[in-house]
């Protein structure tokens, strides 16, 4: 069967690899059917993700058929649509007694310490795989995944009703998290020097878009807030200056959530924080808000398709990374059709 591998970094290949075996136990032979390119698999291509082991199968935003199950499989069943939860853990460290098994401390992740899903086949764990409304298209399922991590987002930042959030970076991950504080019903700032991704997420329910290269960022949210402003920041870009700046406009009282990462320190005034009694957390992954999205995704008034801008077959692959890597400004979520 054919699979997209990265045999190293900056070398993505078509190739053929063995089916997987029958499924024995609790395990299920998924066909996949959608892969989403997501940023992170363009870090392990240009080997920028430190958790990454080479050579690897990526993908971890998966969408497929059950094809057939283990003796022991109970929850899902041959020809379900369902999507990947692509994070295995141990259940036993202080993470996971705690139920924040998106740190564990051996976590594995689909497409990144474990082969991923841009395959024709892939034989998982029955309780990595959720089943979804059968009349959802595939090119929406697959979207699923990164909606959990903008759900994440909101969760760890503690949106509220009426909220005023900020969000910077108005790609994938951004507009996920848009469309999940906007359902959470708060107000959105959102920013981005992409202008036809700023008119997207004004189209998506933003209420205030700041291009950094045009407005004041800070002037602008404090004008439109009466000087108070965001009482939620969520990084999406994670560059120490986006880092600097979420905890400069964060009201008191207010939460930095930090979803991106940079290995360059920032240099943020300890004052910052203690005055205002800022909250500041990260948000990796996702923790059971798998059925959440799920349940929202299952009501079909959830309408987010057109976050898809381009699908490719799984032979031109290599062409839909080219085209992420050429013009990033063009798209907003590439999806593998396999």
């Amino acid at each position: 069967m054919k699979a997209i591998q990265v045999l190293e970094p900056g070398q993505l290949h078509i190739t053929e690899t063995n089916e997987p075996k029958k499924p024995e136990g609790k395990e299920v032979r998924v066909k996949v059917k959608r892969m989403g390119i997501c940023g992170s698999d363009m870090h392990i291509l240009h080997g920028e993700n430190p958790f990454a082991t080479y050579p690897r199968i990526i993908g971890h935003e998966v969408a497929g058929e059950v094809e057939e199950i283990g003796s022991d499989v109970s929850s899902v069943a041959a020809g379900d649509k369902v999507v990947l939860e692509p994070i295995a853990y141990c259940g036993e460290c202080y993470a996971c007694r705690n139920r924040r098994p998106n740190v564990c401390e051996s976590i594995k992740v689909y497409g990144v310490h474990l082969d991923g899903g841009s395959q024709e086949y892939i034989n998982v764990p029955e309780e990595a795989l959720h089943r979804v409304n059968p009349d959802l298209d595939w090119s929406e399922i697959v979207l699923i995944e990164p909606f959990t991590i903008g759900a994440q987002a909101i969760y760890r930042g503690q949106v509220q009703k009426d909220d005023i959030v900020f969000i910077i970076g108005a790609g994938p991950i951004g507009l996920c998290c848009l469309k999940m504080a906007k359902e959470a019903g708060a107000k959105v700032i959102i920013s981005d020097f992409n202008k036809e991704r700023l008119q997207f997420a004004e189209k998506w329910g933003a209420d205030v878009r700041i291009h950094p290269g045009e407005q004041d960022v800070e002037q602008t949210i404090q004008d439109w807030t009466n000087g108070m402003g965001a009482n939620v920041v969520l990084d999406a870009v994670g560059t120490p200056q986006t880092f600097e700046q979420s905890v400069k406009i964060a009201s008191t009282a207010g939460c930095v959530v930090l979803l991106g990462f940079d290995g360059t320190p920032s240099s943020i005034p300890q004052v910052e924080i203690t005055k205002k009694e800022l909250t500041v957390c990260g948000s990796r992954l996702q923790t059971y808000r798998f059925p959440v999205v799920i349940d929202l995704f299952n009501t079909k008034s959830f309408d987010v398709k057109e976050l898809v801008s381009h699908e490719f077959e799984l032979k031109d692959a290599e062409k839909a990374f080219q085209l992420m890597e050429d013009h990033p400004e063009k798209v907003r979520k590439v999806v593998i059709k396999i």
